[in-house]
């Protein structure tokens, strides 16, 4: 059974082969190196392990403001779903930052019982970055744990990383971030009540309550599939304002419009998966134009989600 410990002292493991890093997304390059991990480990009969980091380093560091491609616990689940068996995500400090490498590398020796740590081609740990390969190799020969680095994952020549994948996502773009995931993009959150005008011109939508730390793509509608008690329908959705009916600045709404679901979504937990962006966010002149676009958009939507 897979676990996950919010804390190192919370892991008292043995034997352990282990990568660290942030993993926002699990793209595909993140996924060659659990490849990697997860079949040398359990070739070897030993636990596959990943210790990652919230918030995201260069939030604490450099005080970025970073919308994650998924939050810890979607994240764990992704891991889960690629043979790890225990993923320990721990806080980031400033504190934790100026750990030496030295010190932080005989923690998890000590809590995990590290004996192989499997890393990135540019991995670096502790403070000033101390612990690159060369130097985490030297201490494991003291602490009594190997060191491998694993090279650069690249798509048709070029290296994936998180950072282009939340950009592609930002502009909207997420048919290119789902070939760099490896799965469509999504996003998960329960239903609340919204103003309920869909439901008024026979298109009913549910209103999903995002978490704060997630990206959100460009503001438009979007093919997606909507997954609601383990089955997936075909779904239509908007992430915007809502021109047509309000004005001035609000906060970005999520709505899903799911095709062929009728019943009551308020309270359950929706998930949307990004597909394809069908079209950006407009005004239109009335309510009949907007209506004509929506039925519009359901029918493409249709076609791209066969």
């Amino acid at each position: 059974m897979p676990k996950h410990y919010f804390s190192l002292e919370a892991a008292q493991l043995n034997g352990t082969w282990l990568t660290i890093g942030v993993f926002d997304g699990v793209h595909r390059g993140h996924q060659e190196l659990l490849r990697q991990l997860t079949a040398g480990a359990h070739a070897n009969g030993a636990p596959a392990v990943v210790l990652t980091f919230a918030p995201h380093p260069a939030i604490v560091l450099a005080g970025r403001d970073i919308k994650s491609l998924t939050t810890p616990e979607e994240r764990a689940q992704i891991l889960f779903g690629l043979g790890i068996d225990t993923v320990v995500t721990i806080e980031f400090t400033r504190a934790l930052a100026d750990h030496s490498a030295e010190d932080f590398m005989a923690e998890l020796k000590r809590h995990l019982g590290l004996k192989k740590l499997l890393i990135g081609y540019d991995f670096a740990l502790g403070k000033g970055r101390a612990g690159n390969f060369e130097r985490l190799t030297q201490i494991g020969e003291d602490l009594d744990y190997e060191v491998s680095a694993v090279e650069a994952f690249r798509l048709n020549g070029e290296i994936i990383s998180s950072t282009l994948i939340r950009q592609q996502i930002v502009e909207g773009a997420v048919a290119l971030a789902a070939d760099k995931l490896g799965r469509p993009f999504f996003v998960a959150g329960p239903v609340i009540p919204g103003d309920g005008r869909g439901r008024t011109i026979g298109i009913p939508t549910a209103n999903i309550d995002i978490p704060a730390e997630k990206v959100i793509p460009l503001n438009g509608v979007y093919a997606c599939w909507g997954l609601v008690d383990g089955k997936r329908h075909r779904a239509v959705v908007n992430i915007g304002v809502r021109p047509t009916f309000t004005g001035g600045d609000v906060i970005p709404r999520v709505e899903a419009h799911l095709l062929e679901y009728s019943s009551d979504l308020y309270g359950k937990t929706v998930t949307l998966e990004f597909i394809e962006r069908l079209r950006g966010e407009q005004k239109f002149p009335s309510v009949d134009a907007l209506v004509t676009q929506i039925r519009n958009d359901i029918e493409k939507a249709k076609e791209l989600l066969q």
